[in-house]
């Protein structure tokens, strides 16, 4: 017969690798209900409707039309791979100047496009130094009339 120790420890070591492949979910932001939305009226809410049925926003936009944006997303992470989202939805509520309602936009991760991030550098005015210039250069720079001032 078997050791029970070495059985529990067996099982125990089990359960903590299963348990580390399991998915972790992960809610970011705040989605509002469909009901909310549907409550959300252009031309007559106004921005004291839309923040007392809502909340406040995550990001709001001043430029041209005051917009209020309400961002959520869902990713899932398994043990220690790459999180991977699931869902993402934008709500874009836009007021004109009189503080009413003019447009609710809902947008998902259908209507997101990828942006691909340039490798290139600015270059800058002057010369670049080795790190044998840097220290070599130094030399020299630092004296005692400098340092009374």
């Amino acid at each position: 017969m078997k050791n029970p120790i070495s059985t529990l420890v067996i099982v125990a070591s089990l359960s903590v690798v299963a348990a580390s492949c399991t998915k972790t979910v992960d809610n970011r932001g705040h989605l509002p209900q469909a009901e909310e939305l549907a409550a959300i009226k252009p031309g007559k809410s106004t921005r004291e409707d839309v923040q007392a049925l809502l909340g406040s926003p995550s990001a709001t936009l001043n430029y041209g039309d005051e917009s209020w944006q309400y961002v959520s997303a869902k990713s899932e992470t398994v043990a220690f791979f790459k999180p991977k989202f699931v869902e993402r939805q934008a709500i874009s509520i836009t007021f004109d100047r009189a503080g009413l309602v003019k447009s609710v936009t809902t947008r998902n991760m259908e209507d997101g496009q990828v942006v691909e991030v340039v490798d290139r550098e600015t270059p800058t005015a002057g010369k670049e130094l080795s790190i044998l210039e840097q220290v070599v250069g130094n030399v020299g720079r630092f004296s005692k009339d400098s340092a009374a001032k």
